[in-house]
């Protein structure tokens, strides 16, 4: 069994947190986020650490424990350092260019796709094949970059798409002549 909720959480100079029945705010030099609580799980704070306590040894509790916790551990990295995910874009004219607050891909359509970004949410385009989505919300950064990815998922036989920088690719043969 996991003891991940045992772990104290260790909160850095200059972030503030506001304990409530339900949630806890945390607020930081990168914003501001909100990390559920769920019932059964209260939250402590030390001096420069926080702790997720059980309120009862409930078998139904124990892994809400370890997620309260990892949830929390989250959201004070996140206003502290900040989470972000690299992508890059492969293919012959297959390219992105920010525009105001929204993101133009040109991924082999017939037509340019436009994306929204986020509040919250920054991407940097360095060349134009390379994308950085960062922000303090690491659930809503790894959301992001699966959802730019969605437009063109990587192709198994061309090595095409967007993917993930670093991520490794199957590649399938092709059909053979007779």
């Amino acid at each position: 069994m996991s003891r991940v909720g045992q772990k104290p959480i260790s909160v850095p100079s200059g972030v503030k947190i506001a304990i409530h029945e339900t949630r806890v705010e945390v607020e930081g030099p990168k914003g501001k986020l909100v990390a559920p609580v769920p019932r059964g799980i209260k939250i402590e704070q030390g001096e420069s650490e926080l702790r997720a306590v059980l309120e009862n040894d409930a078998k139904e509790l124990k892994p809400l424990w370890g997620l309260a916790r990892s949830l929390l551990a989250n959201a004070v990295l996140g206003v502290t350092q900040g989470f972000a995910k690299e992508l890059e874009i492969v293919g012959i004219g297959y390219r992105a260019a920010l525009e105001g607050n929204k993101v133009v891909f040109s991924l082999g359509y017939s037509h340019p796709i436009e994306m929204e970004i986020p509040a919250g949410i920054t991407i940097d385009i360095e060349k134009q094949t390379r994308l950085k989505v960062s922000g303090a919300d690491k659930q809503l950064v790894g959301q992001v970059a699966a959802n730019i990815k969605q437009y063109r998922k990587p192709d198994p036989y061309k090595q095409k798409g967007i993917r993930y920088v670093g991520e490794i690719l199957k590649k399938k043969a092709g059909k053979t002549g007779a």
